[in-house]
């Protein structure tokens, strides 16, 4: 296991550091910041990758936050006005310069430093009680106390209610209720699963029993293709966190006894009528344990996912691909670059569904990629071995 990094600073002539809890590399150097830092200067010294350590009223950390992000907003609404004033840009080059200013924007919210104490408690005015998220999140403490970014704890505080609460994903026509874990992308957008809940099983299935689901996420395709009749379904993954969050979902959905979780890299062993996989649909690097699940550099899990399939499918088996052809529309990948390799593979396309997905993104026209967002179409792709 890695060590964790420790943040280090100064307090009171003495020398201090804490476990770094969040995802962003660790700030060039920490101040303490408190209600009488201005928000200028407190912009000011985050956009040179400062960390300001809160000192006083928890609230008040919050509309600072908020203040950091009005400033960020700000020239970013400029920008987008000059911007559809000029002449287009390439879609490719569109989607760079927004992944550019997110993690831009990114690195500067997450300077607002929060410290947790041995047990995630916050000796803060006006502070939540965040321990029974913190323990969720990151396992129980170990009396020593680590430094979140004010915009990570949030994160953990949303990821806390999504799991207590679940979230209901239409299939099948009944609502799976899905409960995620911190660090396991939600299925928020239900019309993948719904597109598994409704494809014609292959005839194979009948005979063979088995179905794969590669990256099991959540465990909610598992669940439907446990539901829809599969004996025997292996859903694999290579993140611990996402292996005990299917493990949660399918034992209080009652399908533990039919879904068999494997740590490994795409493929179990064997092979099955079905295999089922929805990989992140955009080329490109992710930068915490959520994007993973969006975004795929070089395409590699997709490819790895077609050149193993033939091996393992059994005779008359069925790979089933979820993609959405987004990168498609960002100028990321092309649709002919997608049917080279399904055909290098030794695979051949038996049949494709397409829906059009419905989320808030692909009717916000201020959005720098809604012009792509808005053509998108998610498809399951029916794939067997070329005869």
């Amino acid at each position: 296991m890695t060590a964790p990094s420790l943040l280090t600073w100064s307090e009171k002539d003495t020398s201090r550091r804490a476990i770094w809890r969040s995802e962003q590399v660790l700030p060039k150097q920490v101040v303490l910041a408190d209600d009488t830092m201005t928000a200028d200067t407190a912009y000011r010294l985050a956009c040179a990758g400062t960390g300001l350590l809160w000192r006083s009223d928890f609230q008040n950390a919050r509309q600072m936050l908020q203040a950091l992000t009005r400033r960020i907003d700000k020239p970013k609404k400029v920008r987008a006005k000059k911007q559809s004033q000029d002449a287009p840009t390439m879609p490719g080059a569109a989607f760079h310069a927004h992944r550019q200013a997110q993690a831009q924007r990114t690195r500067i919210l997450s300077q607002v430093l929060i410290e947790l104490n041995g047990d995630y408690g916050i000796d803060l005015r006006r502070a939540p009680d965040v321990k029974a998220a913190c323990m969720q999140a990151f396992g129980m403490g170990k009396g020593e106390a680590s430094v979140i970014s004010l915009r990570s704890l949030q994160g953990v505080i949303g990821a806390f209610e999504w799991r207590k609460n679940g979230v209901e994903v239409p299939a099948m026509g009944e609502a799976l209720c899905i409960y995620p874990h911190y660090g396991v992308f939600s299925p928020v957008r239900g019309e993948y699963v719904e597109l598994v809940a409704k494809a014609p099983l292959p005839e194979a299935l009948k005979a063979h029993s088995v179905a794969f689901d590669i990256g099991v996420g959540t465990g909610v395709l598992s669940a439907v293709l446990a539901r829809r009749g599969a004996a025997q379904v292996v859903g694999t993954d290579m993140s611990e966190r996402a292996l005990a969050c299917a493990l949660d979902n399918l034992q209080r959905l009652g399908l533990q006894n039919q879904v068999q979780l494997v740590q490994t890299n795409l493929f179990p062993e064997g092979q099955a009528a079905l295999v089922v996989c929805n990989p992140p649909w955009l080329p490109a690097r992710p930068t915490s344990l959520l994007e993973q699940a969006v975004y795929d550099e070089g395409s590699q899990m997709l490819q790895g996912f077609l050149m193993g399939l033939p091996t393992h499918l059994c005779e008359g088996g069925e790979g089933w691909l979820i993609l959405s052809d987004l990168a498609e529309h960002l100028g990321l990948r092309t649709r002919e670059s997608l049917l080279g390799w399904i055909a290098d593979a030794g695979l051949e396309v038996m049949g494709r569904t397409d829906v059009k997905p419905v989320h808030a993104k692909a009717q916000d026209t201020t959005d720098p990629l809604h012009a792509a967002r808005s053509a998108e179409v998610t498809s399951l792709w029916r794939l067997g071995v070329a005869s």
